[in-house]
């Protein structure tokens, strides 16, 4: 199969993937009733159940058992973070502060810069350095001149790109290593389901179907996206996905703003003008980078000898 077909077909699936992470919103306001940890508790259940299904189709089992061997505090830590990151998200989502995670996933590629420099080794070039100053002059701004700090949005970031950079370590596949920690969070949302104190929505065999099925979903909108992000991670350079990423968020500004009535304020206006500036200039030094790279490669190949 040609290069060019593939890559097409990995631009096709990272699109989706951060199509559907973009639009996520619009199913966890479906469940706007239900408690933000109930949503999560079933979030991890089905999600379980989801990715054995995956993994056996995909005969995937005997890298579970590497992954097992790598050291469990970490695997626990990481998967401390991804429920926090995902219990996070459905609250901001359900509780209008969408245009806060929305903030927070436009951050996130800045942080995985300065977490790269300081903890692997990465140095900072000049156009990342400017775009992180930006961005870090945009967050004091709105600290000095609307005295807040944007709480929800750097927690969303910050536990994304830690636990990204965990995982870095750790240098796990993502869908046994997914299965893994969804399993150490398993038995936290299974105690949590039998000793919670009982909700309108809590026991499944008197709810409705429509809302059994959206809570059994929960599974397939957290894994269906992951399975696309990776094929297209495989066909794709990590320069170009890059560039896709800001789909999702972008799609939960606009959800937020025009479709769920959140206020686009002077305080937010000053703090998005920033950070879409510092990722303009972070972006364009990917680009230019990535093309120079091509460059040198391609007059490493005509070189005579």
């Amino acid at each position: 199969m040609s290069t060019d077909l593939e890559q097409r077909k990995g631009a096709i699936l990272a699109c989706m993937a951060f199509f559907m992470w973009g639009l996520a919103p619009i199913y966890f306001k479906l469940l706007q009733n239900i408690w933000a940890f109930e949503i999560l508790m079933h979030r991890v259940i089905w999600s379980v159940l989801f990715l054995m299904v995956i993994i056996t189709i995909r005969q995937q089992w005997p890298r579970i058992r590497h992954i097992i061997k790598e050291p469990r505090l970490m695997l626990m830590i990481t998967a401390t973070l991804l429920g926090f990151n995902w219990g996070l998200f459905i609250w901001a989502v359900n509780n209008n502060h969408m245009l806060d995670a929305s903030l927070g996933y436009y951050i996130n590629p800045l942080l995985n810069v300065l977490l790269g420099m300081f903890f692997l080794g990465e140095r900072l070039r000049k156009w990342q350095a400017i775009a992180v100053a930006l961005a870090f002059s945009g967050v004091v701004i709105q600290l000095i001149s609307f005295g807040s700090f944007p709480v929800v949005a750097f927690s969303l970031a910050g536990s994304f790109a830690v636990y990204g950079l965990l995982r870095k370590k750790l240098a796990v596949e993502s869908l046994p290593g997914l299965l893994l920690e969804a399993v150490v969070l398993l038995p936290v949302a299974l105690i949590y389901w039998w000793f919670m104190a009982p909700t309108t929505s809590s026991d499944l065999t008197i709810n409705d179907w429509q809302v059994n099925v959206l809570l059994i979903s929960a599974g397939i909108i957290t894994t269906l996206p992951l399975l696309c992000f990776t094929a297209a991670a495989k066909r794709l350079q990590y320069t170009t996905l890059g560039f896709f990423q800001y789909i999702g968020p972008s799609l939960m500004f606009v959800l937020a703003v025009i479709f769920y009535g959140e206020v686009f304020d002077t305080q937010r206006l000053v703090t998005f003008a920033f950070i879409w500036s510092a990722l303009a200039i972070f972006s364009w030094d990917s680009f230019y980078q990535s093309k120079k790279r091509k460059q040198q490669a391609k007059l490493a190949v005509v070189k005579p000898l």
